[in-house]
């Protein structure tokens, strides 16, 4: 029988937006959580699986991301009030360091430094911040509103409206190496790197994931699958992609209320755990991929007739089995 998963105590009091853990710096796991309630929440995940609420700061308007810098001291994250904020957790003070002309939906640190922050935006734009001078350094033009972003090494992918796929070399950040339109017919919900940097996951609102390498000479190895339906037939979103940070296997997360994890070299599924009760909304391991946290919280896919007052918002987390996320051996 599986263990059952644990529970954040106090979660938020709205949507769940976004889950971000610490990287791994050897002094324990934390977790940031991003509501609709304009808040951020940090949580102690202890050894024994219990969390603890330690802090929080707030936003004037929906917290829609979150992420650390790359040595766990700062979070940072992007909101409907056109503003990104960063809390500093050696102090517990909150400041405004960035802001777009529209609300801020993606926030990553980059590996090009330990203070460079790439926000992407509804405004069209992609800014680039170093937080050492609280000023931008570079601003990046999409064709459209960015819906998704995530960056490994010197590769940047940002999924935008109109199903547009921008890829950025992070040698030259302002400019787009290539772009492309999703290999996937509807509208994009998630991209999510490699952690080798050679191609990304996509993943879209009819239930279908896309596997894109970037290197001419590696397209072939290009796929597409499904997933996230049921029995009904019925088609559900892909909400989320993770990569595992040792593996590189991932896990997606749909509003069906089911997540798997797969393996893109062998194209197969290595587990499905059982439905949650609700759509899982956003998911993240943690800094060496032994837990996995997801958030059961309505992801208003089927609009707003089915967001009811008191729906739950939970936060589970997973601790993982290697046989679960470790890839298999070819056959």
């Amino acid at each position: 029988m599986e263990p059952k998963d644990f529970e954040l105590t106090s979660p938020p009091t709205d949507g769940i937006s976004g889950l971000a853990f610490n990287p791994s710096t050897g002094g324990g796991d934390f977790l940031a959580v991003s509501s609709w309630d304009q808040q951020i929440r940090i949580y102690e995940v202890q050894p024994s699986g219990n969390t603890v609420p330690k802090a929080a700061y707030s936003h004037e308007g929906p917290a829609l991301c979150v992420t650390w810098n790359k040595d766990g001291t700062k979070i940072v994250s992007g909101g409907g009030d056109k503003a990104v904020r960063m809390m500093d957790m050696n102090t517990g003070q909150s400041t405004q360091v960035a802001a777009h002309d529209e609300p801020v939906k993606t926030v990553k640190f980059l590996d090009q430094g330990q203070d460079i922050l790439a926000t992407g935006s509804w405004d069209k734009t992609i800014k680039y911040w170093d937080l050492r001078q609280s000023r931008s350094v570079g601003t990046l033009q999409l064709p459209e509103r960015v819906y998704s972003m995530d960056a490994v090494g010197d590769l940047l992918v940002a999924a935008t409206a109109d199903r547009n796929i921008a890829l950025v070399n992070l040698q030259n950040p302002t400019v787009i190496f290539k772009q492309v339109i999703s290999p996937l017919k509807w509208q994009t919900r998630v991209v999510s790197c490699f952690i080798d940097s050679k191609g990304y996951a996509i993943g879209s609102i009819e239930g279908r994931v896309g596997i894109q390498y970037i290197d001419p000479a590696d397209e072939a190895k290009s796929f597409s699958f499904k997933c996230h339906r049921d029995e009904q037939k019925n088609i559900h979103a892909v909400n989320n992609i993770s990569f595992h940070p040792t593996y590189g296997t991932f896990t997606t997360a749909g509003s069906d209320g089911t997540w798997s994890t797969w393996d893109k070299d062998s194209k197969q599924r290595l587990k499905s755990f059982a439905n949650k009760g609700g759509p899982i909304s956003t998911t993240a391991f943690n800094g060496n991929g032994t837990i996995f946290a997801y958030a059961v919280s309505y992801d208003w896919t089927k609009g707003y007739k089915f967001a009811t007052p008191n729906q739950a918002q939970r936060v589970f987390l997973h601790a993982t089995r290697d046989e679960d996320v470790k890839p298999k051996a070819r056959r």
